[in-house]
């Protein structure tokens, strides 16, 4: 295990991650849900998010390369473009997740809480790529300390809220929010192209 990798790979991991996204949408639902519902969704999405990305840093490139021969480098493009919308939607409307009044919190917990807010386009990526670069074993660890970060801040996600109401900045920091996720979309989308043309020569 090297430590400067892991330092690297967990910076990266955990910027995708972006908990400051999670701590918004877990404050929208607070009308919804009562504290109880909303801590038992943080444990239960964040659980099935690391499982999630860890199948797909083992079997990722096996099953995109061989059984829906599919090229990395097209899965970014449509990752990217669906994180884009996913930014450009909270820039402009303010908000990142509108449920309907009556849904089930286990009918959320894995979509789109656990997938794709948590373990989405970007860290799915990451977890199929970060291997041959950081390392497996450095990439795993990544992983669990970034999601294990990430559902802390979820958990107190409700005084987090409080604190941000109280400053008046909430909804401009949603805005903010999802500025970045458009950019890193955008990003996304240009690095796939790039190893698209990388291929033709």
């Amino acid at each position: 295990m090297d430590v400067k990798l892991l330092v690297s790979s967990f910076v990266a991991l955990f910027a995708l991650v972006n908990p400051f996204h999670k701590i918004l949408i877990v404050t929208s639902l607070q009308n919804q849900f009562d504290d109880k519902q909303l801590r038992y969704l943080s444990i239960k999405s964040s659980i099935t998010a690391f499982f999630i990305l860890i199948f797909f840093l083992f079997l990722g490139e096996l099953i995109f390369n061989y059984v829906f021969h599919i090229q990395l480098y097209a899965f970014r493009v449509a990752c990217g473009v669906i994180l884009f919308y996913n930014g450009v939607e909270g820039l402009q409307k303010g908000a990142f997740l509108k449920i309907e009044k009556n849904i089930k919190i286990d009918d959320i917990l894995t979509v789109p809480i656990a997938i794709p807010m948590i373990a989405g386009p970007a860290t799915i990526t990451a977890a199929v790529t970060f291997p041959s670069h950081y390392g497996r074993l450095n990439t795993i660890i990544a992983i669990f300390i970034a999601l294990a970060l990430n559902l802390i801040l979820m958990l107190y996600a409700k005084q987090i809220g409080k604190v941000l109401s109280r400053l008046n900045i909430m909804n401009a920091l949603i805005r903010i929010t999802g500025l970045i996720v458009a950019t890193i979309g955008l990003q996304m989308v240009f690095d796939g192209i790039a190893n698209f043309i990388v291929t033709l020569n």
